[in-house]
């Protein structure tokens, strides 16, 4: 930065200084810098380069580095299933916690009045609870012998009589676990939108549907972008819930890294499936974006 000082006499030249560009900016960005770097960066790497270790002959659960990018090859081969099963998931528990949460969020954001402070608490209460303890509540309230099963059997409404150790056990543990990450981004998005936008939808004699459909949904999508994204994610890598709510045949890629990496002390695939998991969920985050018209939220 360049200051002129002005003369006080005509024939003595302005006095021109330089300033050194201010610092302050580095020195506040190096705290967050140092923590990515710490918790982040170091560990990504480290984990890449077990992902192509080589097992040591005749010393189980023994790895040396190498370039073994097999390893990527035999995981994919190996559990290409669980990877669909868990998208599959991931991808009916955020639609489903979608269905659920956007009618609450237009309710609170539009209609809730003095309760919508309220409304918010009761919205995030259930996450100041441990997520395994509020896990093995579902657990509890699936049971075979519990009302929810009970009163679906008298309707006739479940083809194997039981709902824990299934996969809709599973989609309905993930969809209660990450409700609260669908509402939030919701509420905020609907709660910006001027509501004189949608009167003059009304007063332009378009139908409540027609005033939702081309005002309400449009500008609430941000919202639902970044909501359908907090939800999908999670749930994709989750293991707790396919692990106490389903049986073996419902495992997910989370389990399957849990159980590579702490049962059978297979390092470089467990880091692999890892890898895998990560960028096969940044494919589908930024073509999702893309589709959506959000490219903003990148």
């Amino acid at each position: 930065m360049v200051a002129v000082v002005p003369s006080t006499a005509g024939s003595v030249p302005p006095i021109v200084t330089a300033q050194r560009p201010s610092r302050t900016g580095y020195v506040l960005l190096f705290p967050g810098m140092a923590w990515l770097g710490v918790f982040f960066a170091i560990p990504f790497v480290t984990l890449f380069l077990t992902s192509l270790q080589q097992p040591i002959p005749g010393k189980s659960g023994k790895y040396r580095f190498g370039l073994e990018f097999g390893n990527y090859v035999t995981a994919f081969t190996e559990y290409w299933p669980v990877f669909l099963r868990s998208f599959v998931y991931a991808g009916i528990a955020t639609v489903l916690a979608l269905c659920i949460a956007y009618p609450l969020a237009y309710f609170i954001a539009f209609r809730a009045g003095k309760w919508r402070s309220l409304m918010l608490v009761l919205v995030i209460a259930p996450s100041f609870a441990s997520f395994l303890l509020r896990t093995y509540a579902w657990k509890t309230i699936l049971s075979d012998e519990g009302i929810v099963t009970s009163t679906l059997n008298a309707l006739h409404l479940l083809p194997d009589g039981r709902i824990l150790n299934t996969g809709i056990a599973v989609v309905a543990g993930l969809t209660y676990n990450f409700l609260p990450f669908m509402i939030l981004p919701l509420y905020a998005a609907l709660e910006k939108i001027d509501p004189r936008l949608i009167e003059a939808a009304s007063d332009l004699y378009a139908s409540p549907q027609t005033a939702f459909r081309k005002v309400t949904w449009p500008l609430s999508m941000p919202g639902v972008v970044a909501g359908t994204l907090l939800t999908f994610i999670p749930a994709a890598g989750d293991y707790i819930n396919a692990e106490l709510l389903g049986s073996t045949g419902n495992r997910m890629i989370g389990n399957a890294i849990q159980t590579n990496f702490i049962e059978f002390r297979d390092y470089p695939t467990a880091s692999a499936l890892s890898f895998m998991l990560m960028a096969a969920i940044l494919v589908l985050v930024f073509t999702y974006i893309r589709r959506a018209g959000t490219e903003d939220l990148l």
